[in-house]
Order: C-alpha cells, then sequence, then structure tokens
C-alpha cells in the first residue's frame, strides 16, 4: 500500500530527525539485511559447510574412520540447514495474491489441504 504525499513528507521528516539524533541507529536501520537476504546467506554458508563436510569425508578414507563419520554429520546438518533456510525465503508474489474463501491471508496449507481444496474445486464443477 501506497503512503499518501503527507505521509511520505512525516516519514521523511522522522528519518531525518532519527539521523540527526543518532547517525550510528540509523545506518544500522538502513542496513539492507532483509530474512530473505539473511536466509540465502544462511543457505550458501551452509553450502560451504557441506562442501567442507565433503573434504572431511574424503579426508577420512586416508586418516582415520572418524573423520569421515564426523564428515558425514557435518554433510547432513548443513543440509538441513539449507533445506529449511531455503523453504523460509517467500516466494515473490507477481501480482495480486489470490485469496480463497475459507483460507486465511499469508497462511502457508499443508499438501493435504491443497489437495482437498482441488478435490473440492473439481466437485463443485462436476469434473
Amino acid at each position: 500500500m501506497a503512503l499518501s504525499d503527507e505521509e511520505q513528507k512525516l516519514l521523511e521528516q522522522m528519518e531525518a530527525a532519527l539521523a540527526a539524533e543518532d547517525p550510528k541507529l540509523a545506518h544500522t536501520l538502513r542496513g539492507t539485511k532483509t530474512p530473505r537476504t539473511l536466509q540465502r546467506k544462511r543457505a550458501a554458508v551452509a553450502g560451504l559447510a557441506f562442501i567442507a563436510g565433503c573434504g572431511m569425508l574424503l579426508a577420512g578414507m586416508r586418516a582415520h574412520w572418524v573423520v569421515s563419520v564426523v564428515g558425514f554429520v557435518v554433510m547432513l546438518i548443513a543440509t538441513v540447514i539449507a533445506v529449511t533456510a531455503y523453504r523460509k525465503v517467500e516466494p515473490t508474489q507477481h501480482g495480486p495474491s489470490k485469496v480463497q474463501a475459507g483460507q486465511r491471508a499469508g497462511s502457508s496449507d499443508s499438501f493435504m489441504d491443497k489437495m482437498e481444496e482441488r478435490w473440492r474445486r473439481r466437485q463443485d464443477e462436476g469434473f
């Protein structure tokens, strides 16, 4: 939702007052760290940890089997972190969102909920 001109001017005045009062805080608040970028960074670090785990797995073949086991555990943990970080990134919306009757806006439906909704639509349409 766009702000009106009056609200935009008021917001700019508040930002200027904050920057004058506490420039360090204003700089921190202007940062580009959104939840999306944090999750992407987390996924990237997990990818690097996975590669390190692969290296440990291979090095453990030459050194000691315990190193291989630790490498496998590192790979497993990195994969779980990467997958959860990837799932937390919200998909971008390319237009107005379509909220169907009976669904809450912003709720993420499970697979079964989606299948039940499709089944209801098919029954209503007579297919």
